[in-house]
């Protein structure tokens, strides 16, 4: 164990002798889990003062633990949040960290360096359960979806992996577990094809007659290959058997999560459980149907509230609680109507997923990367509540900084460590952070500079602001935490401090990954 874990513990570094075996001193290490919500808003949980929702797990956890009410996620869509907050590097450095596709050949490469790496190189073992949507195998197009699947997850730093091929409303509509389709048929192989239909296979568009569960609202896209009586993106044929069961899937990662945890309860282990509750198409297990009075995107908080709530009950009966070390944040904000007719928007009610922020999912405005971010530690975490700014991409540095582990250049060049906000010790977070959605932002905990872009002002298929435009944009959060306001023309200095910052940054393009995929 290293000094900077003995000193959190509260454990002298001279206890430490030759005589203790390796085994003694790694039960004295926290273990880690990561609880990644999808499309989780600021105003979805209840600990942040929504009065229309009750999330009691997530508010037990937040009550162990600090819950931050300035906490970004680099990206308002998937795909590049998750890749930032694994590698500690920038998506925007990179020209294909794009929402991906179903058959997009992996994002992180092997030779990059992830979270998982680090603590694998700690001596821990390392598990991702769920969403993953970071793309597999090699270049697109070129997975073996009925065979093992390489590269794949075990090359970017995890030992154990069970994961949705690529998101929800995507195909291939199965399980990966350890880089192989699980209950794939080798009679009934697996194609995949995201530029042209199979023939004989029929499309959502040509028969709607075959959408027993859910419609695609008008013209977003997902009414291409039909599984389980909903129409997704992109074209599928084959592997009947190895489908997965839409109301099942919380169910079936929130198991293999709590495995995981049991399996590996006797040594320090990483965990990194990403849900898909909240993403769409949403169809929560039975049990949740109505219990929200919201429709299914109500009833899929709920269920995400049980998932964490398992997880909490496995800590507690195996007696890790105390010391193990939970983040629970979400990976963009929030979207109501997402493509299929759930009635999101009629049953919305008063319910703001949003919170008090402007825009949400796809949005540079706050809403799309101002998430809800609890971390719960309670051997060495006082509960409260912090106005710390904070970003998920400096994660990674500050547990190396929390394992004592050094890292190597070139690795998470982006990632700083922060460790004394993430455990509470101080409420002084990073000086700015920077967000990326069509365009990028530069933000203090007061000022907030979106840049000029050229994208859409507007997006009427989600009903969301995106915040584009082609004129420069500033708002005193302090004053007007809304984004009502554009002060950019009375403020010209703080305009050219967070345009030199941002400009800054992106000449910097530390560790640019070639693109070979």
């Amino acid at each position: 164990m290293n000094k900077n874990l003995f000193s959190l513990l509260g454990l002298g570094t001279t206890l430490v002798t030759p005589a203790i075996s390796i085994y003694a001193q790694q039960t004295k290490s926290p273990n880690f889990i990561f609880i990644l919500a999808d499309d989780i808003g600021y105003g979805d949980l209840s600990c942040y003062g929504e009065k229309t929702i009750h999330t009691p797990n997530v508010d037990k956890l937040a009550s162990r633990g600090i819950r931050f009410t300035d906490a970004h996620a680099v990206a308002a869509t998937s795909t590049p949040s998750r890749y930032s907050l694994l590698t500690g590097h920038y998506a925007w450095r990179r020209n294909d960290t794009g929402i991906a596709t179903g058959d997009a050949g992996m994002i992180i490469r092997p030779e990059q360096t992830t979270i998982a790496d680090m603590f694998k190189t700690c001596g821990y073992t390392t598990g991702a359960v769920g969403k993953w949507h970071l793309g597999l195998g090699d270049k697109a197009r070129t997975q073996d979806w009925n065979g093992y699947i390489t590269p794949g997850l075990s090359d970017i730093g995890f030992d154990y992996s069970y994961i949705m091929a690529a998101t929800g409303d995507r195909v291939p509509c199965v399980f990966v577990d350890n880089q192989r389709v699980v209950n794939l048929d080798p009679n009934d192989p697996i194609q995949v094809s995201y530029e042209k239909p199979f023939p004989g296979e029929p499309l959502g568009k040509d028969h709607p007659e075959l959408l027993t569960t859910l419609k695609p609202s008008v013209n977003h896209g997902h009414d291409q290959a039909i599984v389980n009586g909903i129409s997704r993106i992109g074209y599928m044929k084959g592997g009947k058997q190895a489908l997965w069961k839409d109301e099942n899937i919380a169910d079936s990662i929130t198991n293999k999560a709590v495995n995981f945890i049991r399996d590996n309860k006797d040594h320090p282990f990483f965990l990194y459980f990403a849900t898909n509750d909240a993403h769409v198409p949403r169809v929560p297990h039975p049990r949740f149907v109505g219990k929200s009075g919201m429709g299914a995107r109500g009833d899929a908080l709920l269920e995400f509230d049980w998932s964490v709530g398992e997880i909490i009950k496995t800590l507690d009966k195996l007696g890790l609680t105390e010391n193990t070390l939970i983040v629970l944040t979400s990976d963009n904000g929030p979207v109501v109507d997402d493509g299929y007719q759930d009635r999101a928007v009629e049953l919305l009610g008063k319910h703001r997923p949003w919170g008090p922020f402007r825009g949400g999912k796809y949005s540079i405005f706050e809403a799309g990367t101002r998430i809800p971010f609890l971390i719960s530690w309670p051997a060495k975490v006082k509960s409260g509540v912090s106005n710390a700014l904070v970003s998920q991409v400096d994660l990674f540095a500050s547990l190396s900084a929390l394992m004592g582990k050094e890292i190597k250049k070139g690795d998470a060049p982006d990632s700083k460590n922060y460790l004394s906000a993430f455990l509470g010790e101080t409420k002084k977070g990073r000086k700015y952070i920077i967000e990326q959605a069509g365009t990028l932002s530069v933000s203090t905990s007061k000022w907030k500079y979106i840049a000029p872009g050229n994208g859409p002002a507007y997006n009427k298929l989600t009903n969301t602001e995106l915040g584009n435009s082609k004129e420069p944009q500033l708002y005193n959060l302090k004053k007007d935490r809304g984004e009502k306001e554009n002060v950019a023309s009375k403020h010209a200095m703080e305009i050219e401090t967070l345009k030199a910052i941002l400009e800054k940054e992106k000449a910097l393009n530390p560790q640019y990954v070639p693109i070979t995929h």
